[in-house]
């Protein structure tokens, strides 16, 4: 897949199917923040969240590098955790 295809898929699933399944993707990762704060005990932040879920993905890639849909899902957290930095912080 040429990076345009790939980064278009990641686009078309952040702004599409995924906005219309768990809604506004800043509003869903500041509650999973909320959440991962209440079970670890400290203040997590949005886009600690974003970080995260590209430290999973990247986990995954570490054994299945050849797992196209991983790398997608990076570029997807990656464009909203950039997205994140001009959006107010919890």
């Amino acid at each position: 897949m040429k990076r345009e295809e790939l980064l278009q898929k990641a686009s078309d699933l952040v702004n599409g199917d995924r906005a219309a399944i768990y809604g506004d993707a800043w509003e869903n990762h500041s509650r999973i923040a909320r959440i991962w704060s209440g079970i670890l005990g400290q203040h997590i932040k949005p886009e600690q969240v974003y970080m995260c879920m590209i430290g999973l993905k990247l986990a995954r890639l570490a054994n299945t590098p050849e797992h196209l849909d991983s790398w997608i899902d990076v570029a997807g957290y990656a464009a909203l955790g950039g997205e994140g930095l001009t959006e107010p912080s919890d």
